[in-house]
């Protein structure tokens, strides 16, 4: 059984500006809106981007950036879902050491297709470059080739002529491909690597990113991932972040479309701060309980947990007690949605 102990608990708001929280973007007037925000952040990740990785240095790079949560020996597998259903092709994880190019094994996967890059990418700068690079299976990453990314449901697919990378993994793909944007410009414009309408401030931006990136939350694999790359003192550091996986509200703050997660939150009220900020789920990824921290200033009105497919798996209303049991679920990606009276926060959460 999972067990969740709903704990009340109490926050100074000003510890949530943003300079206290992002010393990174400390030099960043965040106050911008638009291209000129896109321009600062542009700037910001190019500038400190003071290791450039070699193509073989990526493949040590992501044995540690791709590991899962809670284990020393395997990687996840971007695009993949499934690891008991006895196809490889399908797998979400497998050992950090089985990277090569068999059947079976894991190579690096261009999220940015090397070919859809104007230039092409190459295997060096933007090619090289560790937050757009993701282990794959294979035959998986073979079946994705160069396919432009569209819309879809479910599990990663081919879809009319394009590619779905799945539930799971499509908000992921959408910070990339923005990150990619604002490092390389006109080399890695959205428009060449996903199907969609051009946003009204900006042609080279489509509202699928905008979209995957608003329903498809940032997980915790995503933010350790995001902190290993931004220091310059781990071995495979290249010194810049990725400011998409630590707001993806900056992206609606650029290009508009459907707001998405203020991580951050940037208000001194209540009412106009993020609740996000208000509510920790934890620990991510867990085993047997999650625990559901709420301010005292927010009241818990229901919880309720659904699949990355959409199946919701566990529903509370406003009777919940402080510690409720569900049926344990299967490893995997969940999504939590918390209901307050100040509004509704959804939580990505990864079940080992």
């Amino acid at each position: 059984m999972m067990k969740f102990i709903l704990l009340i608990t109490s926050f100074v708001l000003g510890v949530f500006s943003v300079c206290s929280q992002q010393a990174y973007y400390s030099n960043v007037n965040l106050t911008l809106s638009g291209m000129a925000l896109k321009a600062e952040l542009s700037n910001k990740i190019s500038v400190t981007h003071t290791n450039n990785l070699s193509y073989s240095q990526v493949w040590s790079a992501l044995k540690i950036t791709d590991l899962v949560p809670g284990s020393s020996t395997d990687v996840y597998l971007v695009y993949g879902y499934d690891d008991t259903d006895g196809d490889v092709t399908t797998d979400i994880s497998r050992n950090k050491n089985s990277n090569g190019g068999a059947v079976g094994e894991w190579n690096r996967e261009h999220t940015y297709p090397k070919s859809l890059g104007t230039p092409d990418l190459g295997t060096s700068g933007p090619g090289a470059d560790a937050h757009m690079l993701r282990s794959c299976d294979v035959q998986r990453n073979g079946a994705r080739g160069s396919l432009k990314f569209v819309d879809g449901t479910g599990t990663s697919q081919a879809v009319s002529g394009g590619w779905y990378p799945g539930d799971q993994w499509k908000g992921d793909m959408a910070r990339i491909m923005m990150y990619m944007y604002l490092r390389y410009g006109n080399q890695c414009r959205p428009i060449n690597v996903g199907v969609g309408a051009s946003v009204i401030i900006d042609p080279d931006m489509i509202d699928l990113f905008l979209t995957w990136n608003a329903e498809d939350p940032v997980s915790a694999y995503e933010v350790t991932r995001n902190d290993y790359l931004a220091s310059t003192s781990n071995t495979y550091g290249q010194g810049n972040r990725n400011p998409f996986i630590d707001n993806p509200y900056l992206a609606t703050r650029i290009w508009g479309g459907i707001p998405a997660e203020d991580i951050w939150g940037t208000s001194v009220s209540l009412e106009e701060l993020n609740i996000s900020s208000l509510v920790t789920v934890y620990p991510n990824p867990t085993q047997n309980e999650l625990n559901i921290t709420v301010d005292d200033n927010l009241e818990l009105e229901a919880v309720s947990i659904s699949s990355m497919t959409g199946q919701v798996v566990y529903t509370s209303t406003s009777s919940i007690e402080n510690e409720m049991h569900i049926d344990e679920l299967e490893g995997g990606f969940y999504l939590v949605q918390i209901t307050t009276d100040k509004g509704v926060i959804t939580k990505k959460v990864i079940v080992n």
